[in-house]
């Protein structure tokens, strides 16, 4: 298997064969918390104008979303997994739009296969890796709004290349403690808890917390994530 790990937009725009697009804090951790209290349908989208219009087609779907962290005008939610009641979710269509992780499967059009990654689910993501054992596996760092590197999307994907090929990574969970001051510290200034709360940090860093994957698959309504329990 030829593993390659890639950065940012310009790298989901590169990446080939089984595609795992990376973002551990927040989109991607929050997808699988979305997906674990029942929502019925999940849809990633990259511009607020496609988000705005599923409100047009369907006045129930849920928006969830942000830029620059913050949430969008307009949305339902934010991007905050500890500040989403869970019991709004259940049986609702969510559309979710982000300044990284979206975009990066929006963009990932030359991959064969594409799954969203995070801490969260990062063994099950492994799992179906071998499971799947393709030629190529791409797993994208999609950073900080997929324009500049982010620790813990690239612990992310280090620690899913170590699971897919059996060798562990021996200061994991130093590493993983260190994104406090090195990646995750704007979740503990006082002066952001309003965008950034600090038990986001600690919702995103539950390694292996949800035994399935979320893999991408396209309608002909636009592109939906499918989960897929491995675990």
């Amino acid at each position: 298997m030829k593993i390659q790990i890639l950065q940012l937009l310009e790298g989901a725009e590169r990446a080939e064969g089984l595609t795992v697009v990376i973002d551990v804090l927040r989109a991607f951790s929050l997808e699988c918390f979305l997906m674990s209290w029942g929502a019925a349908e999940l849809r990633p989208v990259g511009a607020l104008e496609e988000a705005f219009a599923w409100r047009e087609r369907d006045p129930a779907a849920l928006l969830i979303g942000e830029r620059g962290g913050a949430k969008c005008e307009g949305f339902d939610f934010g991007n905050s997994p500890t500040g989403i009641p869970p019991e709004a979710i259940r049986g609702r269509r969510i559309i979710h739009t982000t300044s990284a992780g979206t975009q990066g499967v929006t963009r990932a059009v030359r991959a064969d296969e594409i799954l969203s990654g995070s801490l969260v689910n990062a063994a099950a993501v492994a799992a179906y890796i071998r499971r799947r054992s393709p030629e190529k596996l791409s797993l994208v760092c999609m950073g900080n709004a997929g324009v500049r590197e982010a620790p813990e999307d690239v612990l992310c994907a280090e620690y899913i290349r170590s699971l897919v090929l059996g060798e562990p990574i021996p200061d994991l969970e130093e590493r993983i403690r260190a994104l406090r001051w090195h990646g995750g510290e704007h979740f503990f200034n006082p002066d952001t808890q309003h965008i950034y709360p600090e038990p986001d940090f600690w919702a995103c860093m539950r390694r292996d917390l949800f035994p399935f994957v979320l893999r991408v698959r396209r309608d002909a309504l636009g592109l939906y994530m499918e989960k897929v329990e491995i675990l």
